[in-house]
C-alpha cells in the first residue's frame, strides 16, 4: 500500500473512531455531567440522544449531498463541523450549550462516518478493498465497545470535558492529512438530488430514533410515542415507493438486489444491538448492585474490547475460505452462548464474568470484520456511497434498539425487584419481637437501603436515646413494686440490675434485628441480580434465531 494511501486511510480510521466513540463515550460521565452542569438527569439525557437522533436522521441524506459537492470536500467540513461541536460541548457551562454543541457534533459525524468508509475504499482496487475494510471495521467496533472505558478514564482522572477535548486533536491531525493527501478538485456528480426521498428518510429515522431514545421517558403507550411509531412506518413506506420511481434516489434499492449487502444489514442491526445490550447494561449491574466504581465497571468489560480487535480482522480474512454462511453462523453462535452464560452464572465470580466477556467479543468480532467488507461488496460510486450510509444507519439503529430494549426493561425489572423485597422486609420485620416504632425504623432503613448501594447491610442498633428511655421504663415498673421505704442505695443497686438486664436483653434483640436485615440484603440481592439476568434470559431464543441470518448469504462456491 502506498504511503499515500496509508496516510488517508489512518485519516479515516480517526474520523470513524471519534464519530463512533461519540455514541457510548458519554454514558460513564453522566453523574459527573449532571453535578457539574446542576442538571436534571431527564434533561441532561438530550445531550446524548441529540447525538443518536441527529446522526441517525441524516447520515443518509448528507451522504448523498456530499456527492453533489465533493465527497473530499465535504468530508473536510464535517470534520470542521465536528470539531466546533467538540469545543462548545467541551466548554459548555450549561445543558442548552452542551446540547447545541452535541447537535454540532452528531452532524458532523452524519458526514464524516460514511465518507469515511466510502473515501477509505474507494483509494484501493477492488483486490486491495478487503484490507482497508477491514482496518476501518475493527476500528468502528473498538470505539463502540471502548466508549465507556475511555469515558469512565477521562472522567475519573481528569474531567468529564475531556471526552469532549481529546476529540479535537484528533480530529485536527486527520483534516491536516486530508488537505496534504486528498484531491479537493475532484469531479462532482450533477445529477439532480432528490429532495423528496431526502425528506421522507429524515422523517422517517427521525421519528423512529426519537421514539427508542425517549420511549421509556415518556410512555411506550403514550400517544406521542405511538404517533411518532405510525409516523415513521407511513413515512418507510411512502420513501419506498418514491425510491422505487425515482430516477436519482436517496437510497438504491438495487443495493438489496445483492445478497451480501442484504445479509450484512440485518447482521450489522442484530449484532450491534446484542452488543451494546451488555456493554450498556453491565456496567450499571457493577455499579448498582456489587458497588463498583464506573471504571472499574467499565475495565471489566475491556476483555470484549480485545476479541474485538484480535477476531475482526481474522475473520474478514478468512471468510474466503470457510464462506460467509459459516463465518456469521459461528458469530452468532458464540453472542448466544454468553447471553445464556450472562443469564445463569453467579456474577459475583468475576473469572466467569471475564470469560463470558471475552466469548461475546470474540462473536461479535467474528461477524463484525466479515459483514463491514460484504456491506462494501464490489459497489463503486454513488452505490458504494450509499451502501456505507444505510451500513452507518442500521449501526445506529442497532445501538438505540439496544438501549431502548435493554434500559426500558432493566427499568422495569428494578421496579418489580424493588416491589418484592419491599414486601419481603415488611414480612421479615413483623415477625421481630420489638416494638412497633422500631419495626417502622428497621423497615424504613431497609427500604431505602434499597436505593442505594445493595452489597453493603444496613445494620441497625438501639440508640443511647432509647436505652436509656427503656432501661427508665423498666426501672420505673420495679419501682412502683418496692416499699416506699425503700434506700437511694438500694435503688441504684436495683438501677443497676434493671440496665445490666435491659443491655443484654437490647443485645439479643440487636443480634436478632441484624440477622433480619442480613436475610433481608441477601433476598433483595438476588431479586435485583434477576433484574439483570431476565434481560439475558429472555435475549436468549432471540440471539439464537439470529444464527439464521447465515442463510441470507449465498453459498460458498466450491473450488474445483
Amino acid at each position: 500500500m502506498k504511503s499515500k494511501n496509508t496516510l488517508i486511510i489512518c485519516a479515516m480510521s480517526i474520523g470513524i473512531f471519534l464519530c463512533m466513540l461519540d455514541t457510548t463515550v458519554m454514558n460513564v460521565a453522566l453523574p459527573a455531567i449532571q453535578s457539574s452542569l446542576n442538571a436534571q438527569l431527564n434533561s441532561l439525557s438530550w445531550a446524548l440522544n441529540i447525538y443518536t437522533i441527529l446522526f441517525a436522521s441524516l447520515t443518509i441524506p448528507l451522504g448523498k449531498i456530499a456527492e453533489r459537492f465533493g465527497i473530499n470536500r465535504t468530508y473536510i467540513i464535517g470534520l470542521v463541523v465536528f470539531i466546533c461541536g467538540s469545543t462548545i460541548s467541551a466548554s459548555a457551562h450549561n445543558l442548552n450549550i452542551l446540547i447545541i454543541g452535541r447537535a454540532l457534533q452528531s452532524i458532523g459525524a452524519a458526514l464524516v462516518f460514511p465518507l469515511s468508509m466510502t473515501i477509505g475504499i474507494s483509494i484501493v482496487d477492488i483486490s486491495a478493498r478487503k484490507k482497508v475494510i477491514a482496518i476501518l471495521g475493527i476500528t468502528q467496533g473498538l470505539a463502540a465497545a471502548l466508549g465507556p472505558t475511555i469515558g469512565g478514564c477521562l472522567t475519573q482522572f481528569l474531567s468529564w470535558r475531556w471526552i469532549f477535548i481529546i476529540n479535537i486533536p484528533l480530529s485536527i491531525i486527520s483534516v491536516i492529512i486530508c488537505l496534504l493527501t486528498l484531491e479537493l478538485h475532484e469531479t462532482t456528480q450533477k445529477e439532480s438530488i432528490d429532495f423528496l426521498g431526502s425528506f421522507l428518510s429524515m422523517v422517517t429515522l427521525f421519528c423512529f430514533t426519537l421514539s427508542l431514545v425517549q420511549g421509556r421517558v415518556w410512555g411506550w403507550h403514550s400517544s406521542i410515542i405511538l404517533s411518532l411509531l405510525t409516523i415513521s412506518g407511513i413515512s418507510l413506506l411512502v420513501f419506498i415507493v418514491c425510491e422505487h420511481r425515482s430516477t436519482h434516489p436517496m437510497v438504491p434499492l438495487i443495493l438489496f438486489h445483492n445478497r451480501e449487502f442484504t445479509g450484512s444489514a440485518i447482521a450489522i442491526l442484530l449484532s450491534n444491538l446484542f452488543l451494546v445490550a451488555v456493554t450498556v447494561v453491565l456496567p450499571t449491574y457493577f455499579v448498582k448492585i456489587q458497588g463498583k466504581t464506573e471504571l472499574t465497571a467499565a475495565l471489566l468489560i475491556t476483555p470484549i474490547t480485545g476479541m474485538i480487535f484480535i477476531f475482526s480482522p481474522l475473520a474478514a480474512f478468512i471468510i474466503d475460505k470457510l464462506g460467509a454462511r459459516m463465518v456469521i453462523a459461528t458469530g452468532f453462535i458464540l453472542m448466544t452462548i454468553s447471553f445464556i452464560l450472562l443469564a445463569t452464572i453467579n456474577m459475583e465470580n468475576l473469572i466467569l464474568v471475564i470469560i463470558t466477556c471475552l466469548i461475546l467479543g470474540t462473536g461479535y468480532g467474528i461477524i463484525a470484520g466479515p459483514i463491514t467488507v460484504l456491506a462494501a461488496s464490489n459497489f463503486k460510486g454513488s452505490l458504494l456511497n450509499a451502501s456505507q450510509s444505510v451500513a452507518g444507519v442500521l449501526r445506529q439503529i442497532g445501538i438505540s434498539l439496544a438501549i431502548a430494549i435493554y434500559v426500558t426493561g432493566l427499568y422495569g425489572n428494578l421496579v418489580i425487584a424493588k416491589n418484592n423485597s419491599t414486601h419481603y422486609i415488611k414480612e421479615e420485620v413483623a415477625t421481630l419481637n420489638i416494638p412497633q416504632s422500631k419495626k417502622n425504623t428497621v423497615i424504613q432503613k431497609a427500604i431505602n437501603s434499597l436505593s442505594g448501594n445493595s452489597t453493603s447491610t444496613p445494620k441497625t442498633h438501639f440508640s443511647q436515646a432509647e436505652r436509656e428511655s427503656i432501661i427508665q421504663e423498666n426501672y420505673n415498673k420495679v419501682l412502683t413494686k418496692q416499699p416506699t421505704s425503700i434506700s437511694e442505695v438500694a435503688k441504684q443497686q436495683i438501677y443497676i440490675q434493671v440496665k445490666s438486664k435491659v443491655n443484654l436483653k437490647l443485645k439479643a434483640i440487636n443480634k436478632n434485628i441484624n440477622a433480619t436485615i442480613t436475610k433481608i440484603k441477601s433476598f433483595s440481592i438476588n431479586e435485583y441480580g434477576k433484574a439483570f439476568t431476565k434481560l439475558y434470559s429472555y435475549s436468549i431464543i432471540f440471539v439464537l434465531l439470529s444464527i439464521f441470518t447465515c442463510l441470507l448469504f449465498p453459498r460458498k462456491v466450491k473450488n474445483n
